[in-house]
């Protein structure tokens, strides 16, 4: 009978140990996904949160932004000096992931430190096997108010829709920068792009008709943007980023261009141009570097 009772309460405790143990996944915090752990970088950012900076970033950080040192520790330092100094706060507008890189279409006010008051980036983010951002690349452009087409450089449809299309958009994309940006089959342009197609780079105006005349104008003074490299393609769904190399008004640009596909053809585009800067370097990693 004791043998019988001592085996009894045997299984007893090895049962509330498993139904303890249940409970306590039960109650675990969940893995924030890459793009959850994308906004919580952002919002410390505003709020100068450097605790949960540490705790998303790697220490080693690898960074392409030419003004600013690499490594986490001097990303902190400007998030808690320069930045929080002006006031300085972000707006995620978009969002697109593929595999570990996240691309960020960002709206910064107060941005006094990235060269005016508002401007627009676009930010990309690469995780690490640990599920830790450890590499940044970006370009900014100020913001410009009055546009050629009556559009924002931000505004327009957010959603990610199309999942099943993202290669075929991102070939699409990948079309439209070799053979019109790069002039290999500028015929090609009315296969690529919607006669309705919408513009928010702001010196161009909308439609298929907007694209022709300022390549007509450009070509007209001498000054046509050349596009030389792909550097890197990210896409999701209904959206495409492509980050070139190329040169413009006589200096090597990063050309930064989203777009929005429909019914295999581009149907709206926004973009940000950055002269790539060759002195007062704060790194040597690069614009492009680790692509």
């Amino acid at each position: 009978m004791k043998i019988l009772n001592l085996k009894i309460i045997v299984a007893l405790l090895i049962l509330t140990a498993f139904f303890a143990s249940c409970d306590k996944d039960d109650d675990s915090t969940p893995e924030l996904t890459q793009r959850e752990k994308i906004t919580a970088f952002f919002e410390a950012v505003n709020t100068r949160d450097v605790t949960t900076i540490e705790e998303l970033v790697t220490e080693d950080y690898i960074q392409h932004n030419p003004f600013i040192p690499t490594g986490r520790d001097p990303f902190v330092g400007l998030l808690t000096t320069v930045l929080e100094d002006n006031g300085t706060r972000v707006e995620n507008i978009r969002i697109l992931e593929e595999s570990n890189f996240v691309a960020i279409h960002n709206l910064w006010t107060n941005a006094a430190p990235f060269g005016a008051d508002t401007v627009v980036s676009f930010d990309i983010l690469r995780f690490d096997e640990n599920g830790k951002i450890a590499e940044h690349w970006d370009a900014i452009q100020p913001w410009e108010s009055q546009t050629a087409n009556g559009n924002t450089m931000v505004d327009g449809p957010t959603n990610i829709t199309n999942l099943d299309e993202t290669e075929a958009n991102k070939a699409l994309a990948i079309s439209i920068i070799e053979d019109v940006l790069m002039g290999q089959n500028p015929d090609n342009i009315v296969n690529y792009i919607a006669e309705d197609y919408v513009q928010h780079n702001p010196g161009i105006d909308n439609g298929l008709v907007g694209i022709q005349a300022a390549v007509d104008y450009l070509i007209s003074i001498n000054n046509m943007f050349q596009y030389n490299t792909i550097h890197k393609v990210i896409g999701e769904g209904n959206f495409v980023l492509t980050v070139s190399e190329g040169t413009w008004n006589g200096t090597s640009n990063a050309f930064y261009d989203l777009f929005r596909m429909e019914n295999g053809k581009a149907v709206e585009h926004w973009d940000v141009i950055q002269p790539v800067p060759t002195t007062g370097l704060a790194n040597n990693n690069g614009m492009f570097g680790g692509f």
